[in-house]
């Protein structure tokens, strides 16, 4: 293995297995005991942290789009690490979608990005329509942590022609950065208002306590 990712993308510690963050005593932290998200589980490849939160911004900003292919591959082995047995993994691969004003702002949905070299190399299927974000929000990132759940209420859908890839299936949600899981716990509770039967986070990176 090279030596950058033993240093950054290989985490020998016990994480919860629902949100990701560090857990010493059995499979979920206590805040997932005592307030379940609506995901099941949530799958990273390292934390976000210095120098990996640069790499991060870089391709969320900075339009470098090569490294979506790295990020996809690091997620792919933290999926097969964390599952070996191919029938814990997904049925389909889907994004955590940008609002249209934000995508045509950026002109590219880093989410996405990362999702489509993470499908092909557990050669699952991508969705990239599987859900609409119906409302502009505010940047998560620039608010406090009991704001972002107000902010992101509400603002995703599953379109009529995505209902049937939904009903009964086990959904992989793919972003960039997990912060206070707001956002990924929106995305999981619509779509198990749609039928899912299980959502599983697939992470590139995740803020560490504070």
């Amino acid at each position: 293995m090279h030596p950058c990712r033993l240093q950054f993308f290989r985490h020998t510690g016990s994480r919860c297995q629902c949100c990701a963050l560090p857990c010493t005593v059995g499979t979920r932290c206590g805040a997932c005991l005592r307030n379940p998200p609506a995901f099941d589980a949530t799958i990273v490849a390292t934390d976000y942290q210095p120098p990996i939160d640069q790499l991060v911004l870089a391709l969320k900003f900075g339009a470098a789009l090569p490294l979506a292919r790295l990020f996809g591959d690091l997620l792919s082995d933290a999926q097969i690490t964390a599952a070996p047995d191919r029938r814990d993994w997904p049925d389909l691969i889907a994004p955590v979608p940008l609002g249209p004003q934000r995508l045509i702002e950026r002109g590219y949905n880093q989410a996405l990005e990362i999702a489509r070299p993470l499908a092909r190399s557990l050669t699952l299927p991508l969705s990239p329509r599987l859900l609409v974000r119906v409302r502009e929000t505010g940047a998560q990132a620039a608010m406090p942590a009991r704001q972002r759940h107000k902010n992101i209420h509400a603002a995703f859908v599953v379109p009529v022609q995505a209902m049937a890839s939904v009903d009964g299936r086990h959904v992989g949600v793919v972003d960039d950065v997990m912060t206070t899981g707001a956002t990924l716990h929106e995305v999981a509770a619509t779509l198990k208002r749609y039928g899912a039967r299980r959502v599983t986070n697939l992470v590139f990176a995740r803020t560490p306590p504070a």
